[in-house]
This record gives structure tokens, C-alpha cells and sequence, in this order.
């Protein structure tokens, strides 16, 4: 089945790694495993997908400090190609500074080449980029800091690496808008007898290694709200039809193939199953909702907290 892509996370990791966005101190240089061919590939649904209602109280929160000068720094974690910046910055008001976070400097060049120059009102937008631990982030990293956000991110982290980033973003007053993280449902039309036991698997292999997979929403949302934030979810799934079918065919070449590394019994008829599946997506005649979940945490206003 040779699968090259999982949903959300870019290409199949052996078992045992961890994600691209990690980088360690003394760790040896690796080959990129987020290809740049994937994060395109998929930057057009993602941008359909996410869920833009939760825009209006970051505008709100903007509108309400008015007394506050220069750009609004926006850190964008496990940046990938920069697709994040394309989509929010020309939908935010105001002039802003992007600070892209990746771990993977070949993506790093990518996402500042790639991003958007001006905001929703006209004014300006730069970009830095930082190579580094995204899952280590300190409230001292963040200083200034008026939004973070990350799309594809929190189902490759673990449950202390959430309570990390809870910390880091309670620490420096910020909010958080965390796109695009898998819910571990999968609707396929027309529908086959494996379709559940092969979604079962692929959400098995996501919790490899102690990664949250789809149950990051869950960790995440107790994370904040337990560091006083207010928590907002909106479901921001992928639906994919004949218009996408590029995008399809990777994305269940990822999937079925994660399944049967999880588990290998399944190989038999998983190959039939992938066969089958890849020519209703030749022939058009195939529909997915990948579904997702995006998440805003508003910490408490400076009223609140005096």
C-alpha cells in the first residue's frame, strides 16, 4: 500500500518517532518529515475548513484595546509551509507581526517566503522565524505575545506537552486558536463494512507513543480551563468530493496504511478495501468528511483578574 501521508500529521512516522515540530537539545539532524508537496496539497481544504466564527471575539479583544501600540504578535506554532498566516492574517484588522515556529528550517524558508503582507485593513505584516520546540514553549517565549495558534498540532502532542502550552500561554496572557486537530471520525459515502474497523485502527495508531490523537480537543480544552481561560470548540471538518480527489487519494493512502501498521492482521483486506476506494476516488464517485475540531482559549480580561 506504500502509504505516504496520515491525516493531519503529515507522512507516516516508524513507530517510535515523534513529530516533526520536535527539536531536542543535542538530538542529530533529521530528513523533513512534513513534506511541502503534502502541506499544499492540503492547505485549500484546511482553509474551507476552519472554523472562522471564532474569529469575532479575537476581532472583539482587538477592538477593546485601544490604547495598544504597534503590531499584534501572533506566534504561529509548528508553522509548517505558513498556511496558517495565510488564512488568519488577512482576516485580522491591524497591523501584525507573525513569529513562525518550526523545527524543520526547509519549512521555515517556505512559510516566510509564502506569507501574506498586509491585513484585513491594509496594514502591514512581518515575519520572523524561530527553529525549535514548540512543545516547549515558556511564558518568557511568548513575552508580548497577543494570539497564538497552530493548525495540525495538538493531536501530535502528549498530555504534558498540552499542560505545557496551556502554561506558556497562561503565563503570557494570551489566547489560543488551535485549528484543524483530528476527532477521530471518519464518514465515507458510499459506505463500506471496514470503514469502522479501519477508522478504529488509524485512531489507535494516532495514540502511539502516549500522543493524544483525537482526544487532544478533550486534554486541551481541561488544560486551559483549568488555567481560567474560556474555552470555545467549533467542528471544522474536511469535506472531500470530486473537486478534491488528489487530496483524497493521499489522504486515505495515509490512513489505511496507518491502520495496518497498528494492525497488521488487517492487511488481507485492507488492500482490497484501498484498492476499491482509490478507483471510486478515479472515478468521482467517492465523498469524505474528515471531521476536525478547533479550539479558542480566551484567558481572563485584565478586569477579571484584578
Amino acid at each position: 500500500m506504500e502509504a505516504a501521508v496520515v491525516a493531519g500529521a503529515g507522512p507516516v512516522r516508524p513507530s517510535g518517532e515523534r513529530a516533526t515540530v520536535r527539536l531536542r537539545a543535542g538530538e542529530p539532524e533529521e530528513p523533513a518529515r512534513y513534506a511541502p508537496e503534502w502541506l499544499r496539497l492540503r492547505e485549500g481544504a484546511d482553509a474551507v475548513a476552519r472554523a472562522e466564527e471564532l474569529l469575532d471575539a479575537l476581532r472583539i479583544r482587538s477592538a477593546n484595546q485601544p490604547g495598544r501600540t504597534g503590531a499584534l504578535t501572533v506566534h504561529d506554532l509548528g508553522c509548517g509551509t505558513g498556511s496558517m498566516g495565510r488564512w488568519l492574517a488577512p482576516r485580522l484588522a491591524g497591523a501584525q507581526h507573525w513569529v513562525l515556529h518550526d523545527r524543520d528550517p526547509y519549512l521555515l524558508h517556505f512559510a516566510a517566503v509564502g506569507s501574506p503582507r498586509s491585513a484585513a485593513d491594509g496594514s502591514g505584516v512581518t515575519v520572523e522565524t524561530r527553529r525549535g520546540d514548540v512543545a516547549r514553549l515558556t511564558p518568557d517565549a511568548l513575552s508580548g505575545a497577543w494570539l497564538v495558534t497552530a493548525s495540525a498540532l495538538l493531536d501530535v502532542l502528549t498530555r504534558e506537552e498540552v499542560v505545557a502550552l496551556a502554561d506558556a500561554c497562561a503565563g503570557a496572557g494570551c489566547p489560543a486558536l488551535l485549528t484543524l486537530s483530528v476527532a477521530g471520525r471518519v464518514e465515507l459515502t458510499p459506505a463500506d463494512p471496514l470503514d469502522a474497523e479501519i477508522a478504529e485502527a488509524f485512531n489507535a495508531h494516532q495514540r502511539r507513543g502516549g500522543l493524544l490523537g483525537p482526544d487532544a480537543v478533550t486534554a486541551a480544552c481541561e488544560a486551559f480551563a483549568a488555567r481560567g481561560a474560556a474555552v470555545r470548540v467549533h467542528p471544522s471538518p474536511w469535506r472531500l468530493g470530486p473537486e478534491e480527489s488528489a487530496l483524497t487519494e493521499q489522504w486515505l493512502r495515509g490512513w489505511v496504511g496507518a491502520a495496518v501498521e497498528q494492525r497488521p492482521e488487517l492487511r488481507g483486506r485492507a488492500e482490497r478495501y484501498l484498492r476499491d476506494r482509490l478507483a471510486a476516488c478515479a472515478a468521482g464517485e467517492l465523498r469524505v468528511v474528515v471531521q476536525h475540531s478547533d479550539l479558542l482559549a480566551l484567558p481572563p480580561s485584565t478586569d477579571e483578574t484584578s
